[in-house]
């Protein structure tokens, strides 16, 4: 089995991805707009470049996303997406890319579990969790 988190966003998709490739050196492996689907037109013309769906590849974990239809956007809550990384460089690099014009829940710092823990909502309003692997 495979779990995999599908986040919804407000327009703002593709450029999300984007940042989530860079910061965790993933890839965009499919991106579909509304414009270039069967349901082009079902969506207003503002609508044509939003995301009908996309998946992000990072090694063997996948994220997919899309813009939420007109009118369908809910901010995310309830979930947060968390990400153990093994080396304190990257997680501290990941938690200012998320924090830089997001909101940060819990300054990445030391635990009882982890040399550095942080908590962070993004500046698409999705929620992150950044966890440093340790040997225990």
């Amino acid at each position: 089995m495979k779990i995999t988190p599908y986040l919804n966003f407000d327009g703002r998709c593709a450029e999300a991805l984007d940042l989530y490739a860079r910061v965790l050196g993933g890839e965009v492996t499919f991106k579909q707009t509304f414009g270039d689907s069967p349901m082009k037109d079902d969506v207003p013309p503002e609508f044509q470049n939003a995301v009908m769906h996309a998946t992000l590849t990072i090694g063997d974990q996948t994220i997919q996303a899309s813009d939420a239809p007109p009118n369908r956007y809910a901010r995310p809550a309830g979930f947060m997406v968390t990400i153990g990384l093994d080396d304190a460089e990257k997680a501290k690099a990941a938690f200012a890319a998320f924090a830089d014009g997001g909101t940060v829940i819990m300054d990445l710092q030391a635990t009882f579990w982890t040399p550095l823990f942080g908590m962070v909502t993004d500046r698409f309003g999705i929620p992150w969790m950044i966890n440093l692997e340790v040997a225990q």
